[in-house]
């Protein structure tokens, strides 16, 4: 599923998180990594500084290519001159880009609740999946992967992170959960024990089982679902932070109107709250 995987890096010790991620996927499975450094085009006002924060950006490359070589990872480095967000989509298409790996701001203080503003533009653009990973002081690294979350609603942006999950699952021998929240808070009280709640929960139950029909049939070595009620996206953090889950796996909306510059609030939040990391599929990309 992977070949070709990206970490944009700046040599933060974010960035640097992002790396072993990047380069603990492209050991299992096989692929390349490329670490691109960025030079932000909007900050540049005369020759000399740009060469020098060009020298600077072609180290940081090198020393992150030199990190992942050590482990025996194929590695090319790349250094682009261009608005950051732009310059990581844009390569991500020329190269062929399956995955792109990259880190967020840490979890103290305002911090917790926000994704460096790069990182939160590529999530919602980008064609294919992106995985977001905070800095290892932030919890420590979950990988190798042992128990994958995928959250979903029965949608079909939900049900495009299905296929990534299970590929992963079975690569890494994890256990796939499968979780579907149902928003009771949006319901109101006249209704949660009514008609309207038994279509939700058949519809959560159909949508958990069509994850544990693929996974079985993709002979992923074991699978849970559950059915749980209240908040979505806090419900998916109290799932992962009870469960012990290593990734989660979740879909996006899709890019059409105004869709394209907004992730689904749940996946948003999920983002930038999770204490895992959260590889995001956009339904229609490149999986």
């Amino acid at each position: 599923m992977f070949e070709n995987i990206l970490v944009p890096t700046d040599g933060s010790d974010c960035a640097q998180a992002a790396v072993g991620y990047a380069a603990d996927l492209a050991r299992r499975y096989d692929a390349k990594v490329h670490a691109l450094c960025v030079v932000d085009s909007r900050t540049l006002e005369n020759a000399p500084q740009y060469d020098q924060i060009k020298k600077e950006r072609e180290e940081v490359a090198e020393r992150t290519c030199n990190d992942i070589s050590v482990s025996g990872v194929t590695v090319e480095q790349a250094v682009r001159t261009d608005v950051p967000h732009k310059a990581i989509l844009r390569y991500t298409a020329e190269q062929d880009i399956d995955l792109v790996v990259m880190g967020t701001h840490g979890r103290t203080g305002v911090e917790r609740y926000l994704l460096g503003s790069v990182t939160e533009k590529v999530v919602r653009l980008s064609d294919v999946p992106v995985l977001t990973v905070k800095a290892e002081d932030d919890g420590g690294v979950t990988y190798p992967y042992t128990d994958i979350l995928v959250p979903t609603d029965g949608s079909e942006g939900a049900e495009a992170a299905i296929a990534p999950a299970i590929d992963i699952a079975r690569t890494y021998d994890a256990r796939i959960h499968a979780l579907t929240v149902i928003d009771t808070m949006a319901l109101g009280a006249d209704v949660r024990s009514g008609a309207i709640l038994d279509t939700l929960e058949e519809s959560a139950q159909s949508a958990v089982e069509t994850i544990e029909e693929q996974a079985t049939r993709a002979s992923v070595s074991a699978v849970e679902t559950t059915i749980a009620h209240g908040n979505p996206y806090r419900g998916i953090r109290s799932y992962a932070e009870n469960h012990d889950i290593d990734l989660i796996v979740m879909g996006t909306h899709g890019r059409s109107g105004i869709e394209r510059y907004l992730l689904g609030s749940v996946a948003e939040k999920t983002v930038r709250t999770s204490p895992a990391p959260v590889m995001t599929v956009r339904r229609g990309g490149n999986q």
